[in-house]
């Protein structure tokens, strides 16, 4: 009885410890199976188990194209089977992804957060005239605000513009009309109350009230 105890030291390693040692055994299995229509019985009755065990990604696109990828992977690409989707190959698990980009085009100006970049993008498509002139205007404000919770101090408005002129790349030039921003101290204020109707200050209530005893 002792004898046929086994110890996790003395297993193999599991390739994919989520779906257990039962099911890394019943791959193994399958792959010594001669007859190739039995075994392709047995790899779709194994597809039905790990899909059982995973009932949150049913949902979820190419389900069962990442069960078979799976199914060959516990197999060491070793398993000869006809899969619906193409069988994988081990130089395409051990590829890497392509890095991805950093998204701020202007990382001295992260104060004004990436969606700025955005939006100046959007008011440079927009043809001259008045919305466009009310839009860059209210970015402007916006970047002004911005600028202002990194800085606490007061800010000029030529400032703004002119790192609103080099965001955009010149396409939007503020500095020589004469329309001033949203003075500092009412933007402060603003964004004061802003920040306490996302979090109110909850009174304490008595939950009985005393009553005189005659």
């Amino acid at each position: 009885m002792i004898d046929q105890l086994e110890y996790n030291t003395e297993r193999d390693h599991l390739i994919i410890p989520e779906y257990g040692r039962h099911i890394q055994k019943m791959v193994d299995q399958t792959i010594v199976i001669e007859d190739r229509e039995e075994r392709n019985k047995v790899a779709k009755a194994i597809i039905a188990v790990m899909g059982n065990l995973q009932p949150h990604l049913r949902d979820v696109p190419d389900f069962q194209h990442k069960l078979w990828d799976q199914l060959f992977i516990m197999s060491d690409f070793e398993l000869d089977v006809d899969s619906p989707y193409g069988k994988p190959s081990r130089e395409e698990l051990a590829e890497r992804p392509e890095p991805l980009g950093y998204p701020q085009n202007f990382p001295k100006y992260r104060f004004y957060g990436n969606n700025i970049k955005r939006m100046i993008d959007v008011a440079v498509g927009w043809e001259k005239g008045e919305m466009r002139d009310a839009l860059e205007y209210t970015i402007a404000n916006h970047m002004k605000k911005c600028f202002l919770n990194w800085n606490k101090d007061t800010v000029e408005d030529d400032v703004i513009f002119n790192h609103l002129f080099e965001l955009s790349q010149g396409s939007i030039n503020l500095r020589e009309k004469d329309e001033s921003l949203r003075d500092s101290e009412k933007l402060i204020r603003a964004t004061k109350k802003a920040k306490a109707a996302d979090h109110p200050v909850k009174k304490s209530k008595n939950n009985y009230t005393r009553k005189k005893r005659y």
